[in-house]
């Protein structure tokens, strides 16, 4: 476990993984879900403040916009909850291992080459994943 969970926080994350990556699959779910746990261990940028899994879901601004999606709503399945505690446990999935960010450009567009002035990571299906440089965020590197 790489970090502190209760069980509404795990249901949090699985709820916020299947709003956020649901089209992408199993693997982007995971993706997004390295991205959710990097943030609360990141002591860096806006993230520092960023303590908790519920911190992290609930952060504002700077959030994700999956917490206002229908998806976000409604008890996860016991696969979510499995997703969600695999990444809990420290399974890291290339681009998102260091990404702090992502997003999914209009219509499948092209990846901008930064995000919020962070670098490329790399592409899954549709989204496009951003991590810090490793001088800035030393605890994801």
């Amino acid at each position: 476990m790489i970090v502190k969970y209760n069980a509404k926080e795990l249901e949090l994350l699985a709820r916020l993984m299947r709003a956020e990556a649901l089209g992408e699959g199993n693997l982007g779910m995971l993706m997004v879900g390295n991205v959710c746990i990097n943030r609360v261990i990141a002591n860096c940028l806006t993230f520092k403040n960023i303590n908790s899994i519920t911190d992290m879901v609930y952060q504002s601004p700077g959030g994700f916009s999956g917490t206002t999606s229908t998806l976000f709503y409604g008890n996860p399945t016991e696969k979510e909850k499995s997703l969600a505690m695999r990444v809990i446990r420290g399974e890291y999935y290339y681009p998102a291992t260091n990404a702090l960010w992502f997003y999914a450009p209009i219509n499948s567009g092209s990846c901008s080459s930064t995000w919020w002035s962070q670098s490329f990571a790399g592409r899954y299906k549709s989204h496009c994943f951003y991590k810090p440089d490793p001088s800035i965020c030393r605890e994801l590197h």
